[in-house]
């Protein structure tokens, strides 16, 4: 589990309390419904006008793995490809057609598969890069997702705030009433702009960290592949893959 996140939001949440009640301010006064469903219910509005059902579906399922450490190890990986350099050199490349395949990822799954089958290097290495370059399009247009929705929050905290202050003013002869909803209003300010720069944008951040991560991976693994291809030994391939793990560190 990445705790880093979890820490950042503790942080977050620690620090508007504190600075509420540094000023004796009620808790209370951070909570209020209508603001809370104009300003969320209109940022899942827009968003669900602008998106198409995969790309939504998609962006979803990356918030499970916000928290979580890379699921793909580098180290793990160069291992492997050492392994399979060695067999690939002294029984040939078809001997990779036996090698187990249950835990490898899908896109390993088919650069070895592609080399068992005597995939030319070139077309191996054009097939394994186009890969690559779609899924990381797919993962940025799930960014976008929350990229936008962190445009939208804090312009419909306004809207929010305006609606507020025009059913403040009904209460003009009625000053006790006219400054509780005033400040009510401004909730919904508060509501933009912290649910943008607190939530969706470092979301946004937060998925393009894990799919470069993933697409080091890719990469590593695909200059392994056409390495092999190439019949080059596991010393060479070793230091061929080497630099990625310092690349990987984050």
């Amino acid at each position: 589990m990445n705790k880093l996140g979890i820490v950042g939001f503790i942080v977050i949440i620690s620090s508007v309390v504190f600075a509420q009640l540094y000023h004796n301010a009620p808790i209370s006064g951070l909570f209020d419904l209508s603001a809370f469903l104009i300003v969320f219910g209109g940022t899942i509005g827009a968003i669900l006008i602008q998106s198409s059902p995969n790309q939504l579906k998609d962006a979803l399922k990356h918030l499970s793995s916000l928290f979580a450490k890379p699921t793909y190890s580098l180290n793990e990986q160069m291992l492997l490809l050492k392994k399979w350099s060695v067999l690939s050199r002294q029984e040939g490349l078809l001997s990779l057609e036996k090698e187990e395949q249950d835990n490898l990822d899908n896109f390993t799954k088919a650069g070895l598969s592609m080399i068992a089958d005597g995939c030319d290097r070139v077309a191996l290495q054009d097939i394994l890069q186009q890969e690559i370059e779609l899924e990381m399009e797919q993962q940025e247009r799930s960014a976008q997702v929350f990229d936008a929705m962190g445009g939208y929050s804090p312009t419909i905290g306004i809207i929010g705030a305006v609606l507020g202050l025009i059913q403040a003013m009904a209460f003009l002869d009625k000053p006790d009433l006219l400054g509780q909803g005033i400040a009510i209003a401004f909730v919904a300010t508060i509501y933009g702009v912290a649910f943008a720069n607190f939530i969706f944008i470092p979301i946004a951040n937060k998925i393009r960290l894990n799919y470069q991560h993933h697409a080091l991976f890719q990469e590593m693994t695909m200059v392994g592949f056409v390495a092999i291809a190439h019949g080059e030994n596991s010393l060479l391939l070793e230091r061929r893959l080497h630099g990625y793990l310092s690349r990987a560190d984050y």
